[in-house]
């Protein structure tokens, strides 16, 4: 009798167009792989019922949830086989599919194309694999430089490349025409900012004349805007050459084919008068409590982190919070963050450090290195190892830092090239794009949405609400072992049978995992709330191989 082996089909589609169609490229890609399942059933094989669909996702990434959902349902062993109707559908890039394949092998479970016949069991098959997620990887690189040189030249053209429509404007084929209405509210808050001198007191008295972002509708049903003007949308309304007739790409402005909302002559006379008050708010006494990760901190939605500070007894408290926030404060938003920011910043740079010193960096960092180049570069990464200080000035270290992505248990640093390759003094190009990656532990101790954070090395911490809820659901058992319906418990316990159905499950923890939450060991990620969302299979080897994945 054959083998039974539990398919999964993984489906991806990098743009989101056509996704809103009752039957769409993720659905085609769905059927295609299920008939060939249907039809290897006289081999064992059978079909989930999950479907793993990542939508408007680039192959080039790691960071797909469904394709993070599919490899912990692997782990945990619940699918033996992905199959996928081609192979750049999983990943194009090379170093990604090997890292999925060390995940595949240490869970005896494999993957097939529908498309590609192949068996990745023999040598051959995998050399030819990775030829064809070569020239996968290699068309994807080709069309981003053909994408990014078409974009440049069209904007020194002075073309409007699409994207957001911004404020004040509508769309006009390959350009812009000014919408009237709006566009005498940005005449206006211009003129506030002339007149009041200082960007919050603008953005008040817009809030106060009822000015409103633009009510923006998807075709999802959802919609965004319609909420007053922060102080950062008024300020990037105050520095948008955009809005002067122009095109930013990069770090250069070209004269655009749209019209001006804003004279040039005054809009370049209000930069100047913006950066001079930038270099008298630096030379004033708290200029040591800017916040220097300012558009660095994504959270795990992608929502980035703004700065933001409160006061206690006199003391400015500084936090980075998400951004969601601020913008939307209609809602309470408990999955956000309010980070406290020096905390961080401190954490950031010392792993920053760590990193850089580490002997074996300055080989994987720099591409074509050769062994009379070592030394010097080397000696050279110690010194910028060196800067970065956590009691020393931010300014120094925090432009290494190009973005931090803040996650569960990890947070993910990546360095900026160029400003790596200046400090190494070699070319940008000879910077490695995978060794500018720097994953690190992050803990946090949450206190409604504020948080304290660990950086680093973990720490034992005994997580008292997890403690507590694994004690109450052992009550649970107990009671319904002694006949207690869900309801009867429910009603007893004053709560919902759905909760005590959510939560009963951490009765039934291996006596390892629960040593590790005495001692407060246990993977940071494995929290009361992770395990309401995922739960974990009731038998105990099966556990340890979730738990050790987190």
């Amino acid at each position: 009798m054959a083998r039974r082996i539990r398919c999964a089909i993984y489906t991806r589609k990098s743009s989101e167009e056509g996704l809103d169609q009752d039957f769409n490229s993720l659905d085609a890609q769905h059927e295609a792989c299920a008939a060939y399942v249907t039809s290897q059933k006289a081999e064992g094989w059978v079909l989930v019922p999950t479907r793993y669909d990542d939508g408007g996702l680039s192959g080039g990434t790691m960071e797909r949830p469904a394709l993070k959902r599919l490899l912990a349902d692997i782990e945990a062993g619940l699918v033996d086989q992905i199959v996928v109707y081609k192979i750049d559908r999983l990943t194009r890039s090379l170093s990604d599919f090997a890292k999925i394949v060390d995940r595949l092998d240490a869970a005896s479970a494999s993957f097939v194309s529908v498309t590609q016949s192949f068996n990745t069991a023999t040598s051959m098959g995998r050399l030819t694999l990775n030829m064809l997620l070569s020239f996968a990887q290699f068309e994807r690189e080709v069309t981003a430089e053909r994408i990014r040189d078409k974009i440049a030249a069209s904007k020194k053209k002075g073309l409007w490349m699409g994207g957001t429509v911004p404020f004040g404007y509508r769309p006009a084929g390959r350009s812009l025409e000014i919408d009237e209405t709006e566009s005498i509210i940005i005449r206006h808050i211009h003129d506030l900012y002339r007149d009041l001198g200082s960007v919050r007191a603008a953005a008040e008295r817009a809030d106060e004349l009822g000015y409103r972002t633009r009510l923006r509708s998807f075709a999802t049903g959802a919609s965004s805007g319609g909420t007053p003007f922060s102080r950062g949308h008024i300020y990037q309304i105050l520095t948008n050459p955009l809005y002067a007739g122009r095109i930013r790409h990069r770090d250069k402005v070209y004269d655009g084919q749209h019209p001006a909302i804003i004279h040039p002559a005054a809009w370049d006379a209000l930069q100047k008068r913006l950066a001079a008050e930038a270099a008298r708010s630096r030379g004033r006494p708290n200029a040591a409590e800017r916040s220097p990760l300012v558009g660095k901190l994504f959270d795990e939605t992608g929502d980035r982190l703004t700065p933001s500070h409160s006061r206690k007894n006199g003391k400015r408290l500084r936090y980075y919070i998400s951004r969601r926030l601020v913008t939307d404060r209609r809602e309470k938003h408990a999955d956000a963050w309010r980070l406290p920011a020096r905390h961080l910043e401190t954490g950031i740079a010392r792993v920053l450090g760590d990193h850089l010193r580490k002997p074996t960096v300055v080989t994987d960092l720099v591409k074509d290195i050769t062994a009379s180049e070592v030394p010097g570069l080397q000696a050279t990464l110690r010194q910028v190892a060196n800067d970065c200080d956590p009691d020393g000035a931010a300014d120094v270290w925090a432009p290494l830092l190009r973005r931090a992505d803040l996650a569960q248990g990890s947070i993910l640093l990546r360095l900026d090239r160029k400003v790596m390759a200046d400090r190494l003094g070699i070319a940008p190009d000879r910077i490695d794009s995978a060794a500018r990656r720097i994953p690190a532990s992050f803990q946090m101790q949450r206190r409604g949405v504020e948080a304290r954070i660990i950086l680093g090395a973990a720490v034992p911490q005994v997580d008292p609400v997890l403690a507590k809820n694994i004690l109450t659901a052992q009550k649970w058992y107990a009671a319904i072992k002694a006949g207690a319906s869900f309801g009867e418990l429910a009603t007893r316990e004053k709560t919902t049978s759905s909760r005590i159905q959510q939560m009963i499950g951490l009765a039934f923890l291996a006596p390892d995992i629960l040593d590790q939450v005495a001692a407060g060991s246990q993977p940071v990620a494995f929290t009361s709330e992770w395990f309401k969302r995922r739960q974990l299979p009731l038998e105990w080897d099966m556990q340890q191989r979730v738990f050790g994945s987190l």
